[in-house]
Formats: structure tokens, C-alpha cells, sequence
């Protein structure tokens, strides 16, 4: 298998796309083509448990990695949930699903892929670095950071720094990053939101001057967003295991259609549910739900990305991006992988902030998606009704799902069994949550835990529940401009 840049660069391989994160070009890795599943592949794996079965799909795209290697990544990685699968599928109500994906060691869906990616990387590295370390740069809206702190903790070879927007995620996301220990791991707040964490990171992986001064340092740049195809194959695993417990369950027949409903700001997440259709997934919808920052709604909409509005903080800071880096994918895909088309897009982007895609240039699977958002009184509303409703908490992204999918429901009567990805654990936001529910404003992010678990009885995680014992160990806020200045300052006390 080989990969592609959506910008004309390549062909690479699989662990080579790994390593180097983002193309010379400044375009994505993509496979050079989607591997399929067959029916008799899928039957196979309907007996399977969630490490054989990202095993068999994972192989599909690194096949210079032995299976008896991945099996042995995969079982290490996913060892570190808590629940029995990292992925499971609660009923709701016989119509609607959530797969939850919070059980890994940080509670939120990143951990599914960034427990993984460190074998990936390390076994890469071992193919064809040639005795520089790693440097693995992310900008983190919240959850990434801290799920890829604890993937790459004491890692040999690697230092990881981790840029998040000061003001720009919840006080326990902040505090799980601030108290991450470990030989390797620096974190640094910026004046600024994650577009502008996210933008530095990008502009520094295509900068050759920087890459060249960091080759001198003896270190080699990767990142651990989902810039990086190592975060994204992962993740196309969960969509086919959630069908595959669904049938299992006899929820659904085997060849029936499903919808996934994705809280959507990167578009990482819900780019991977479009991959595993792409392998043959039967998926008819795939509902992408934005908050208040609702560029993606316009843009499946009526095909304009527009980033030049007001930027929201919202109570899902997860989802508070205006620059959705992996929609670039999707745009190769849907113009017939044409690489100019895809540069004059992003051209656009960078130079004016906005482009338009015509409907009659692109492909038909367009319609595959649709577009919803929820206000911040419409998050709310979902938390308080849904744990009404079906006694079920939800985190705010989540939240932000719901509410999308019923004013789906309600447009289309669409009858089709729907899987709602829930991204987090409530408990990373409890302020907004128990506000949500109670209308109490409890700014002490502990007490809200307390008060959250009084009033719902839904167990605090030992991650959330420990966090009050640890020592802030990373503290610095800087500019956005100074990025690059903090990474060699890092460099430099690490020697």
C-alpha cells in the first residue's frame, strides 16, 4: 500500500507517511487507493474482539507490518481501556445508538488512535529513521493534547510538544495536560485560539529553513493530529466494529444501511466514517454536527467554506475551529483526486479565508453528508433532555450530536438505525454539564464533579477523581508568534 499527497507529492509507504506526519508539499496522506472489505471478511469478523478486528483492518493499509506485529500493537494499546472494548455500543432506544469512546486513559475519543500510534511510529522509526529522534508537535483544542502527552510518555526516541489555546478549553482538560509527567513532555498555553496553535504547527512542518535546524539538532518532525494518517487509520476501525456489534446484536442485517451522527471540528473523526464507507461500509448518512463555529454546516450546504467570521467559545472547545485541516481529504476524494484542484482550493483558503466549491465539479458521494449545528442553548437543552429522557449523561460534543440528529430525524423521518459517536467523558466538562442540567453555576471545576456525581449518581473516572492530588508541572503561556522560539528553547534544555 502506498500513499499519496493530496497536494501531488509521493508515493510513500504507509510507516513512511507516519514519520513524516504531513507531505513536503504541504498536503495530507491519503492511500493511493481504499482497500475493501468483503461480506465474507466482515461475517469473519463478527466474532472477533475489537484488537483482532482493528488487526485485520489496520494490515489493510500497513502491510509492510507482519500481522502477528500489529496484533501485538494492537493488544498492547487497547489493553489500557477500561471497559472490555474501547468502543462500545449502547442501545438507546432500538432506533438510536451511541458508541462511546471514552474508556481509554484520558476519556476521550483520541485515545482510540493515540494508544496505538506510538507502536506505529516507533516501528518506523526503526524502518527508516536514521538515528535522529522524533519531535512530535500538536496543537491540541483540548482533548488531542493530553491523549497524545500520555501515548508518548518516556517513549524513547521521541519529545513531544504540545501547543493549546490558553483561554480556549475546559479548566480539567487544561489541568489533565498541566499535570502530565514523563521524561519527553512539554505543554505550552498561547494567546491565541486552536486555529492559530493549529496554523503555527502546519507553517513549521512546511518551513524547509525549520526543518533543516531541527535535522542539525539531530531531530526529525511528526505530529500526532490528525494531519497524520497514523491517527486517522485507527479510527476507521471503530465505524466497522460498531456496525459489526449492531449485526451481532441483531440490531441490523448484514448489508443494511446505518447513519452516523459525528461531533464534528477537524473533521478527522468523521472523515475516517467516510473511509470505512469507501472500504464498504454500508453507511447511508453521515450527519456532521458542528456548534456555533458552523463553517462545515455552510459548507455542506451550499459548498462554501467561509473561516472569516466570529469565533465562538463554546461548552464543546473540542469543536471550536473555523480551519478544518481534514476537510482537505474529503475535497481530493470528491474532485476525482485531482491535486491542482485541491492546491488551487487551499490557495484560496490561505490567501482569503474562504472558498466555494460548485456542486456539478464534484462527486455524486457528496450527498452521502449532511450538515447540522447546535447553538449553545441547544447543547444545553440535549444534555438536560436526553438524561431526562433516557437516564444517559452526555458530554457537551455529544450533546451537540443529539441535537443534530433529531433536527435530522425531524426533517427527514429518515428510519434508518443511526449511531451517535460520543466523543468524552461528562466529567471533563462537568461545569457545563451540571449547569445544563441544574442551572447552578459552579465555577470550581472539582466541586462541579462532586456536585455532578451527587446529582446524576454517574461514576467520576479515577483520571478525572486524581487530578486534584497531581502537581502542575507545565505552565507557560506565550504568545502565538513565539511558537517556534518555545520548541528550540525545548530543544535546547533537552539537549
Amino acid at each position: 500500500m502506498k500513499f499519496i499527497s493530496t497536494r501531488g507529492a509521493g508515493p510513500v509507504t504507509g510507516e513512511e507517511a507516519v514519520l513524516k506526519g504531513i507531505a513536503e508539499d504541504g498536503g495530507l496522506y491519503v492511500p493511493s487507493s481504499f482497500p475493501q472489505l468483503t461480506r465474507e471478511e466482515m461475517e469473519n469478523m463478527l466474532w472477533m474482539d475489537y484488537s483482532e478486528r482493528a488487526t485485520c483492518i489496520l494490515c489493510k493499509y500497513f502491510d509492510e507490518i507482519p500481522e502477528a506485529e500489529m496484533k501485538s500493537y494492537t493488544d498492547r494499546a487497547y489493553s489500557r481501556f477500561t471497559d472490555s472494548e474501547p468502543a462500545p455500543v449502547i442501545d438507546i432506544d432500538g432506533e438510536s445508538y451511541i458508541m462511546e469512546l471514552f474508556h481509554g486513559p484520558t476519556l476521550a475519543f483520541k485515545d482510540v488512535a493515540l494508544t496505538l500510534l506510538p507502536y506505529l511510529m516507533t516501528a518506523a522509526r526503526k524502518r527508516f529513521a536514521h538515528g535522529e529522534k522524533t519531535l512530535i508537535l500538536v496543537a491540541t483544542s483540548g482533548d488531542t493534547g493530553k491523549a497524545a502527552l500520555e501515548g508518548f510518555k518516556n517513549v524513547e526516541g521521541t519529545e513531544i510538544v504540545v501547543f493549546y489555546p490558553s483561554e480556549g478549553v475546559s479548566e480539567l482538560q487544561k489541568l489533565q495536560m498541566q499535570t502530565t509527567d514523563g521524561n519527553n513532555t512539554h505543554v505550552v498555553g498561547i494567546k491565541g485560539n486552536f486555529d492559530d496553535a493549529q496554523t503555527g504547527v502546519k507553517r513549521i512542518f512546511t518551513d524547509p529553513e525549520c526543518k533543516a535546524e531541527f535535522a542539525k539538532m539531530g531531530y526529525a518532525l511528526s505530529s500526532a493530529n490528525s494531519i497524520n494518517w497514523g491517527r486517522l487509520a485507527p479510527q476507521i476501525v471503530y465505524y466497522i466494529s460498531a456496525y459489526l456489534d449492531l449485526v451481532g446484536a441483531e440490531q441490523i442485517d448484514m448489508g443494511e444501511k446505518v447513519n452516523f451522527v459525528v461531533p464534528t471540528g477537524n473533521f478527522g473523526n468523521i472523515l475516517a466514517a467516510y473511509y470505512a464507507y469507501k472500504m464498504g461500509l454500508p453507511i447511508g448518512k453521515l450527519i456532521v454536527a458542528s456548534n456555533s463555529n458552523d463553517v462545515l454546516t455552510e459548507f455542506f450546504t451550499d459548498g462554501k467554506y467561509d473561516a472569516n467570521r466570529p469565533f465562538h467559545k463554546t461548552m464543546s472547545p473540542s469543536m471550536d475551529i473555523l480551519v478544518s485541516s481534514n476537510l482537505e481529504r474529503l475535497i481530493f476524494e470528491m474532485c476525482g483526486r485531482n491535486p491542482e484542484f485541491v492546491r488551487n482550493q487551499m490557495g484560496e483558503l490561505s490567501r482569503f479565508g474562504m472558498y466555494k466549491i460548485d456542486f456539478d465539479q464534484i462527486a455524486d458521494e457528496f450527498s452521502l453528508f449532511e450538515g447540522y449545528s447546535a447553538t449553545e442553548e441547544d447543547t444545553a437543552s440535549a444534555i438536560d433532555n436526553f438524561f431526562e429522557t433516557h437516564d444517559y449523561l452526555l458530554d457537551p460534543h455529544t450533546a451537540v450530536a443529539v441535537s443534530a440528529y433529531y433536527n435530522y430525524l425531524t426533517e427527514t423521518g429518515d428510519p434508518a438505525k443511526t449511531v451517535i459517536v460520543s466523543t468524552a467523558s461528562p466529567y471533563k466538562f462537568a461545569h457545563d454539564v451540571y449547569k445544563s442540567l441544574t442551572g447552578s453555576d459552579e465555577p470550581d471545576p472539582f466541586m462541579a464533579v462532586k456536585r455532578l456525581n451527587g446529582y446524576t449518581g454517574v461514576p467520576v473516572p479515577d483520571e478525572i477523581a486524581s487530578l486534584k492530588y497531581k502537581d502542575l508541572l507545565h505552565t507557560d503561556i506565550i504568545e502565538k508568534e513565539d511558537m517556534l522560539t518555545e520548541i528550540f528553547n525545548v530543544l535546547k534544555e533537552n539537549g
